[in-house]
C-alpha cells in the first residue's frame, strides 16, 4: 500500500508545542500521514533505550519508520580508512533501525571528488558489495538499503547509477529523489511522461516486484548550473516538480512507494498535498 510521510518534524509540529519524537507518530497518524523518516544525517545521537522508546509510539500508532543514514558517507573515497567509516554508519544505521522497527535505510552512495566519473562509480560499485557482504554477517538481510539518487553534478546518484547498484543485490533498494533528479537535469520533469519513462526504465532493468514498492523522496528544489541548491516548499512557483504527474504515472503503473516529502519546514503538509493529490487523481 502507499505510503506518505515527513522526513523528521517541521515547524507545525514545534508550533503545535509538541518536543519529542515519540509524539510525532501520533501526529502523523492524526494528519493521516502512514510513515515517517528519522533522520541520522548528522550522526546518530540517541541511545538504544530512546530507540526503542521511538520505535514503541510509532508501532502503536501504525505508523512505519524508516531512517536517513548519515551525510558523511562517501562510497567513493579512494581511503579504505574512509571506507571502512562509511560501512559502519550504514551498519550502525541498520542496528537503529531494527531497534525502531522500521525496515528501510536511506543512504547517498559517493561524491566523485577527484576522481574520473567512471573511477568513483566503479568504486563504489566495489564498495557497495563488500557492504553487501557486511550485511549478510550481521544478519540484516531482511531490510531494504536504499541507495538514492542526488541533485549534485558533482555526486554519484544519477537514476542509471542508483538502479544499476541496485542489481547487485536484492537488500538494495532504489531511493529516488525526484526533486534531486529534476535539480540535476535543469528542470526535467514536467509531464506524466517525463516520470513514466523513469518508472518504466526502473521496472524494465529491475523488475516490477522489485520497484513496486521502492523509496521515494520528494521536494521542490531550487538548481542553478551545478544541480541542487536548496530545499524549498510547495509554495514556490518558480521551481518544480509538481507532484500530481508523478501521481498519475503510479497509479498507471500500479506502483505503491513509500514517498517522504524533504520540504523545507512544511513537510508534514506537503506530505497531506501529496496524500490528497494521489487520492483524487484520475486516471
Amino acid at each position: 500500500m502507499i505510503k506518505f510521510g515527513p522526513s523528521g518534524n517541521g515547524e507545525k509540529f514545534y508550533n503545535d508545542g509538541f518536543k519529542h519524537t515519540e509524539q510525532a507518530a501520533d501526529f502523523c497518524k492524526n494528519l493521516g500521514l502512514d510513515c515517517f523518516e528519522y533522520s541520522f544525517g548528522r550522526g546518530i545521537m540517541l541511545s538504544e533505550d530512546k530507540a526503542i522508546s521511538i520505535g514503541h509510539a510509532f508501532k502503536e500508532s501504525g505508523v512505519e519508520l524508516s531512517v536517513h543514514a548519515p551525510y558523511f558517507i562517501n562510497f567513493a573515497n579512494t581511503s579504505d580508512e574512509s571506507a571502512q567509516k562509511s560501512y559502519g554508519y550504514v551498519l550502525n544505521s541498520a542496528k537503529y533501525l531494527q531497534l525502531f522497527g522500521g525496515n528501510r535505510i536511506v543512504f547517498h552512495p559517493a561524491a566523485q571528488g577527484k576522481l574520473s566519473r567512471e573511477e568513483a562509480v566503479s568504486l563504489t560499485e566495489d564498495r557497495l558489495k563488500v557492504l553487501r557482504d557486511y550485511i549478510y554477517l550481521n544478519g540484516y538481510e531482511n531490510l531494504h538499503f536504499c541507495p538514492e539518487t542526488m541533485g549534485k553534478q558533482a555526486q554519484i546518484g544519477t537514476l542509471e547509477e542508483v538502479v544499476n547498484f541496485c542489481k547487485i543485490d536484492k537488500v538494495f533498494m532504489p531511493a529516488i529523489d525526484f526533486g534531486h533528479i529534476n535539480a540535476r537535469e535543469g528542470g526535467s520533469l514536467k509531464t506524466v511522461d517525463d516520470y513514466k519513462s523513469r518508472l518504466e526504465y526502473m521496472i524494465a532493468e529491475l523488475g516490477y516486484d522489485r520497484v513496486k514498492n521502492f523509496h521515494v523522496h520528494f521536494s521542490k528544489i531550487m538548481y542553478g548550473g551545478k544541480g541542487e541548491i536548496k530545499h524549498l516548499t510547495f509554495e514556490d512557483t518558480e521551481y518544480g516538480p509538481e507532484f500530481e504527474p508523478l501521481a498519475i504515472a503510479l497509479k498507471q503503473l500500479k506502483l505503491e512507494p513509500y514517498i517522504v516529502s524533504e520540504s523545507a519546514g512544511t513537510q508534514a503538509e506537503d506530505a497531506c498535498e501529496m496524500k490528497r493529490i494521489y487520492t483524487n487523481v484520475d486516471i
